[in-house]
């Protein structure tokens, strides 16, 4: 069921009700002896149809019973005359309480009432008829690609399952069920309990991929230290809308994966370019024994032409994509093709700028780093991640060991929570994206050469983050 239980004045959604923080909460109340008051909004579903022993039993009214909760209703949310005098009970009632309303998803808009999982997210449309503008044309997005890539890898490995919380459409573990339907899991909005779950398949000799998005895997980073890396058992974590993913805004962000997830032992994370790095990276967290992290972006990937098999790749390898002398661009995943553009523009500026795809962030191709580093003499790193602890960090922990002398900057996310807006708008406030990488990397190296020479540097605007 759908709840959205108003708890001093806040409100929890989308299946939430089942998860353990609520019933967690739900319990503590009883235990208070609070006076409670709790809207339950059952419309029959969450994002996905819903899962599990309750919705099933549909005994709602026993579960709230069981923890000491009143329970009134249920009433009939699009009724008025009913709702408000159940209200009026609910606040006068003397013990913690429960209001349960049946409501319809989408009612009042026929469209939406007709397909509410089409309809639980959309963009533009047109109000009577509710049609929709037409499918943008151009490459598949980078979830598609994932799902695409979990089935040619699943056809050659009998072994591999898929696990999603309650998100078989976003993460595209849909997609890849109408493939391997027998092969799906879906746990609810639980993480924690998909990833000790993961964990409990992996240790019997499965091989679970768990498709979760990035801003929801913190949840479950208990479980991912105690239950899957102490135990060395080989999950795959599908890191889906990892970096910045515009209209969603700050609650989805997956800003903090990378810092989240290399300081765990045992664990390799690693990102992807392309779609078709994304097949063979996957590949190779199968081919390994270890639990494995891949993330990626939201929104629409390259459109690059895929190898006709998935191959596995040499852990913590990183590739040069670009030679050059003056400076090297050390990029991780979505942050590669942007680099690559950069160095375009610096080359036009009589700059010679190495790229480097470092592929992986844990573990680091060391000697390739430190190679690049020593040759150009300065290393700009760039990720779509939160600077503390995240790529740079690690490659200038790494740095400052190999490559002591050579200076390092880092560019990334600002320590800010970045609001809603179009994914282009926040990488160029960020100052990610290509023109402003090259812009940063210009007055640098202006600075490095002055400072050898003895000299102050050109003044040189830099890019402005409202």
């Amino acid at each position: 069921f759908c709840a959205c239980a108003s708890l001093g004045g806040e409100a929890i959604g989308d299946g939430a009700a089942t998860a353990g923080m609520s019933f967690e909460a739900l319990n503590h109340a009883r235990a208070l002896h609070s006076k409670l008051r709790v809207v339950l909004n059952d419309n029959g579903m969450s994002i996905a149809p819903n899962v599990g022993g309750l919705a099933q039993s549909g005994r709602i009214r026993d579960y709230l019973e069981a923890l000491g909760l009143a329970v009134i209703g249920p009433v009939d949310g699009h009724d008025l005359k009913a709702v408000l005098p159940a209200l009026e009970a609910l606040r006068e009632h003397p013990k913690a309480c429960v209001l349960h309303v049946k409501t319809d998803k989408g009612h009042g808009y026929a469209p939406a009432q007709a397909d509410p999982f089409r309809w639980h997210a959309t963009g533009p449309f047109e109000i009577t008829s509710g049609e929709r503008g037409g499918a943008k044309s151009g490459p598949p997005s980078w979830t598609t690609a994932f799902a695409d890539a979990l089935s040619r890898v699943a056809e050659r490995d009998p072994r591999l399952v898929a696990i999603t919380a309650a998100m078989p459409d976003g993460t595209g573990i849909e997609r890849f069920g109408e493939r391997h339907p027998e092969r799906v899991y879906d746990v609810g909005i639980s993480e924690q309990h998909a990833v000790t779950f993961a964990a409990g398949l992996a240790s019997e000799g499965l091989r679970p991929v768990c498709a979760i998005y990035s801003s929801f895997l913190q949840r479950a980073f208990d479980q991912i230290v105690h239950d899957v890396a102490l135990q060395g058992l080989p999950v795959i974590f599908a890191l889906d809308r990892a970096g910045l993913v515009g209209a969603d805004g700050p609650t989805h962000h997956g800003a903090l994966d990378l810092a989240y997830l290399r300081v765990i032992p045992k664990l390799v994370v690693a990102a992807p370019r392309d779609e078709n790095q994304l097949q063979h990276l996957l590949a190779t967290a199968l081919a390994g024994d270890a639990p494995f992290a891949l993330r990626f972006p939201r929104g629409a990937a390259l459109g690059v032409e895929l190898d006709p098999e998935p191959r596995a790749l040499p852990v913590g390898q990183g590739e040069t994509l670009r030679e050059g002398d003056d400076i090297a661009l050390v990029a991780l995943g979505k942050a590669v093709h942007e680099a690559q553009e950069a160095a375009r523009l610096l080359e036009t500026r009589g700059v010679s700028a190495a790229v480097v795809d470092a592929r992986f962030a844990k573990p680091l191709d060391a000697k390739l780093l430190e190679d690049v580093a020593r040759h150009t003499g300065a290393v700009l790193s760039v990720e779509d991640h939160v600077v503390a602890g995240g790529f740079g960090s690690a490659l200038r922990e790494m740095l400052g060991e190999r490559a002591p002398g050579v200076p390092l900057r880092t560019l990334g996310l600002p320590d800010r929570f970045v609001e809603h807006g179009e994914c282009a708008d926040q990488w160029r406030q960020a100052g990610i994206d290509a023109v402003s990488i090259a812009q940063q990397a210009g007055a640098w190296l202006n600075e490095i050469r002055a400072s050898r020479a003895g000299r102050k540097p050109p003044a040189c605007a830099e890019p402005q983050d409202p």
